[in-house]
């Protein structure tokens, strides 16, 4: 299962998790997804939408 947004396709980003000492060991900050049912060319269907989304009103949510 992708952890990729429907809407913006905005997917996992990684990187470095760094100690004090200097340590790095690899990390991966991932979207904050939701899966809600959504108003999509007339039809109610599920998507994996990131919250970012929801909050700017890109989608309808169904009742």
């Amino acid at each position: 299962m992708s952890k990729r947004c429907d809407i913006c396709g905005k997917g996992p980003g990684t990187g470095f998790s760094v100690s004090h000492a200097h340590n790095k060991t690899k990390r991966r900050w991932i979207p904050n997804l939701q899966s809600i049912k959504v108003i999509n060319e007339g039809r109610v269907s599920r998507m994996k939408v990131c919250t970012k989304c929801i909050k700017a009103g890109k989608i309808v949510k169904a009742v």
